[in-house]
């Protein structure tokens, strides 16, 4: 996946951010007293009790890019599924592109669907298999409602023309009921890119959400799974409960599976944590780039499940003894597998399978005998294994020739791996206070230094500070600099003021959707008569202030110092090319990024919102006349810093060995 430079600076941001309030153990022990489930079952070597299904996030069918994309899809759709015949398949968002040619520019496009349709369609995947698809937030680009011609997943989709948005399916199989939830939590009404990247669940759909619980709770439901577009962490809630609180209250429910974050452009590869509320929380990797799909088992009211790239064969999923990482005490009953008496292996591949083969720990290799369809078997005995992690090695052959092998670790004693913390960290946090603390954080370090500087400024003057002390270190340089630009009316306003009208002011008007005026603000959008309430709007400001104001700031400060300096510290002294040139240098490419910001603007939102514009266009001309004054103000607004630092001044212990100090 190609990231734009301001997506890379967040997701740097967040990566700080994430290690100074996240920890890494190796290992922790469950408390038994946690285990509240009573679903013991008796694993044995039967077919019984056993269902599999497959994921799918991301696909992006694009008409611009990547032709790849849709023919390995519509290979998916045709030899994978037919290979491996999962009982149901979540499509969990996303599942056109629904950006322009430019890359910059969102919108519907009709062709994109029809792919989609057409792929399902040929392929008879109604015929082979339940087919539950849900919208992300791509589809909603430029959506004004669910009654808009622009929202071609209604007419295109499978589930879109009976469940335009949440819905439920149960399936029944071997007198074992299995929920399937979707969530959709994508923006209504749907603006255009950037600014829908953060979902939503408004009153009307959480209460539908809560409705489709509550069914669950008073029926004979006994597992369900939830599944969304949007990780909890990237979902806002009206109301007093969560999703997570909703998912929580679930006490069938087994996890979440969801997609969105593309593994962080590969940073993030395995996004996996079980959550507090009490089920495990998977994030896919993406079809668009990765081409990646999950295949999900839950045999005997165990959850396991694989990771899978496309056409990586066999695939093999070990659902018992389950990975020790995803152990789930509060959904799982141990007790099942603890005295279960077989080892339990599903494994698919596009030609007949050979042979099965497994080993725990540096234990011989052993054959697991054939079942029915993808199930193998073979004896163990758990209780060769009381405490502690141990290895569980398989490997599966076909005719062709093709092999494999997998490990994981297993623990039958409630000790079990502890998730990273970069994943546990992106999938439990609110991404929405995230970016709203970015935010505050920059704006308050791009104007707090400023203030304080213009108060010491006003206590060195009547007397209740000492004045600095002049010399050529670094620090004191800089912090001349800037107190000299503190001190200067024309030029400290507007820096102050500037990024506190960011707080209150709108950004931007335009047309968030199309044929739809509407107004930005850091804290949301009015448009089409709904307040969408602010979330990626803070990671957009936070852009603008750190690759901009503050940059900004000191640019102006240099400025200013060198006027200050040819009229107070150095009047005579002539400056040469070199030196003028290093001068304007940093200010030309300052302005030179911010006018390929504002361009960009220009391309997702059109000509209204670019000239309409405080965000990005007018603080170009802003910065201009700040630059232009920074080099012409006259004298006599130096007075007041060269009564603290000419050198004419008498030096005394100093304001900056305080400050150093």
């Amino acid at each position: 996946m190609k990231f734009s430079r301001k997506t890379v600076f967040v997701v740097i941001s967040m990566f700080l951010i994430s290690f100074l309030f996240s920890n890494i153990f190796s290992t922790s022990t469950i408390d038994p007293k946690l285990i509240v489930t009573e679903k013991y079952q008796n694993i044995g070597d039967q077919s019984t009790n056993l269902i599999w299904f497959v994921q799918i996030s991301d696909i992006h069918i694009s008409v611009f890019r990547d032709p790849s994309r849709i023919i390995q899809f519509k290979d998916f759709c045709y030899r994978t599924l037919d290979t491996i015949k999962p009982i149901v398949v979540l499509a969990s968002g996303d599942l056109t592109d629904a950006k322009s040619k430019d890359r910059v520019g969102s919108t519907q496009i009709e062709t994109e669907w029809q792919y989609y349709h057409d792929i399902l369609k040929e392929a008879q995947i109604e015929e082979k298999t339940l087919w539950l698809d849900i919208r992300g937030n791509h589809d909603s680009f430029n959506v004004a409602g669910q009654n808009s011609k622009q929202n071609y997943f209604r007419n295109y989709s499978i589930q879109g023309k009976t469940h335009p948005r949440s819905y439920m399916y149960q399936i029944v199989k071997d007198n074992v009921t299995y929920s399937f939830v979707a969530v959709d939590a994508c923006l209504d009404p749907g603006p255009k890119r950037p600014f829908n990247f953060v979902g939503i669940l408004d009153e009307p759909e959480i209460a539908q959400i809560n409705k489709m619980r509550e069914k669950l709770d008073s029926s004979d439901n006994d597992y369900t799974i939830w599944f969304g577009h949007f990780p909890t962490s990237c979902i806002l809630s009206y109301g007093e409960d969560t999703i997570r609180d909703i998912i929580g209250k679930d006490k069938n429910g087994l996890a979440y599976l969801c997609g969105h974050l593309h593994k962080l452009g590969g940073l993030v590869p395995n996004m996996y944590t079980l959550q507090d509320n009490g089920f495990l929380e998977l994030e896919l990797g993406d079809w668009k780039d990765n081409r990646m799909y999950r295949v999900i088992a839950i045999d005997h009211g165990v959850l396991s499940f694989t990771d899978v790239e496309h056409n990586d064969w066999p695939v093999i999923l070990v659902t018992n003894p389950k990975h020790a990482l995803f152990v789930n005490p509060l959904r799982e009953n141990l007790e099942s597998i603890r005295n279960s008496r077989f080892i339990r292996i599903l494994a698919f591949s596009l030609s007949r399978i050979t042979s099965v083969k497994v080993k725990i720990n540096s234990e011989d290799w052993k054959f697991c005998h054939h079942v029915d369809g993808p199930l193998y078997v073979a004896p163990w005995n758990p209780n060769l294994y009381p405490e502690g992690l141990h290895d569980i090695e398989v490997l599966v052959k076909d005719l062709d020739g093709r092999s494999k092998t997998i490990k994981h670790s297993f623990a039958l004693d409630g000790t079990r791996l502890t998730f990273n913390a970069m994943p546990k960290f992106l999938l439990t946090i609110s991404a929405n206070i995230l970016f709203r603390v970015m935010f505050i954080a920059s704006v308050l370090f791009s104007v707090i230094p400023l203030i304080f500087l213009r108060y010491l400024h006003k206590m060195v003057e009547v007397g209740k500070v000492p004045k600095p002390r002049l010399n050529q270190s670094c620090f004191k340089i800089w912090l001349r600099k800037l107190w000299v630009l503190s001190t200067i009316d024309r030029m400290f306003w507007p820096m102050v003021i500037y990024p506190i009208y960011l707080c209150i002011g709108p950004w931007s008007i335009g047309y968030v959707i199309e044929e739809h005026i509407g107004v930005i603000f850091a804290w949301g959008i009015y448009v089409r008569g709904t307040f969408l309430p602010g979330s990626f709007t803070y990671a957009y400001g936070f852009i603008q202030i750190i690759m901009f104001q503050i940059p900004l700031t000191f640019i102006l400060a240099n400025g200013v110092d060198q006027r200050f300096q040819n009229q107070v510290l150095k009047p005579k002294k002539k400056k040469s090319k070199l030196a003028a040139m290093t001068l304007h240098t940093p200010f030309v490419l300052l302005i030179l990024f911010q006018l390929e910001m504002a361009y960009l603007f220009w391309l997702a939102y059109g000509t209204l919102a670019f000239i309409l514009g405080p965000l990005r266009t007018w603080s170009v001309f802003l910065a201009i006349a700040l630059w232009y004054q920074s080099l012409t103000y006259p004298s006599n607004c130096t007075r007041k810093a060269a009564s603290i630092w000419s050198p004419k001044q008498p030096e005394e212990s100093s304001t900056i060995n305080t400050l150093e100090r």
